[in-house]
């Protein structure tokens, strides 16, 4: 019986990226691309791909400890405490309005 051979969908490259860069960015980041064995475009939407995901994990997610997952619920699961200030703040006149 023979195998039919299946390829892996990729996602539809439908965006394109102009960029424009100094002379010496551009030698960089070739030679970059060039020694990790991937063309220009692979290693720049990588490179990009990856920092952007670092930036947005650094203010979507943090990972705790079991030590500090209990201290943190705990925090989160006490009564709340009285803040005269901010009572202050929400009963002034909305400077707003």
């Amino acid at each position: 019986m023979a195998k039919a051979l299946t390829r892996a969908r990729t996602p539809a490259k439908d965006t394109r990226w102009n960029l424009r860069v100094a002379a010496e960015a551009d030698e960089v980041v070739r030679r970059a691309a060039s020694l990790s064995c991937r063309n220009l475009t692979e290693f720049v939407q990588q490179a990009a791909l990856l920092e952007a995901e670092r930036i947005l994990a650094d203010r979507t997610r943090f990972t705790l400890d079991e030590e500090q997952w209990e201290a943190f619920s705990r925090l989160l699961d006490r009564d709340p405490r009285e803040n005269p200030g901010l009572a202050k703040l929400f009963s002034a006149r909305d400077v707003f309005a």
